[in-house]
């Protein structure tokens, strides 16, 4: 009768020392969580950077209009860098994908599609949209 007394409390203790070391885990990851849901949403975009840095700057009406030109102009530019740069970064991958096909097995080679894959997925965020600059 004492040896079953005794192995109870035992089961007893480890069953409160699991979910005491469990309860700290779920803790740990829940707090995690939150800084990486909230704290990147509340984390200012390059635009909104900039905004704040011209608005600091106390810029009279007619430089917030010749400012805010130049940023139109620059946003134009660039995208139409992108729109002429980006067919030859497609050549230039696929060029690059022929070459290591060559290289490689095709097992080697399949697993190499994946993890591209998985890097260029964890790389991916939306682009934040277009909007004009506001300085006011």
């Amino acid at each position: 009768m004492i040896n079953i007394e005794s192995k109870s409390k035992w089961q007893i203790r480890l069953a409160t020392i699991g979910i005491f070391i469990l309860g700290t885990i779920a803790g740990a990851f829940a707090l995690n969580a939150y800084y990486l849901w909230f704290a990147a949403a509340k984390q200012p975009t390059k635009q909104e950077k900039f905004e704040e840095a011209f608005k600091k700057l106390g810029l009279t009406e007619t430089q917030k209009v010749e400012v805010q030109k130049v940023v139109n102009e620059t946003r134009e530019k660039v995208q139409n860098i992108r729109q002429e740069t980006d067919p030859r970064i497609l050549e230039l991958r696929e060029q690059n994908d022929a070459r290591l096909q060559k290289i490689l097995t095709s097992e080697q080679w399949q697993q190499f599609q994946q993890e591209r894959e998985k890097i260029r997925e964890a790389e991916k965020q939306p682009p934040p949209p277009l909007r004009p600059l506001n300085i006011q």
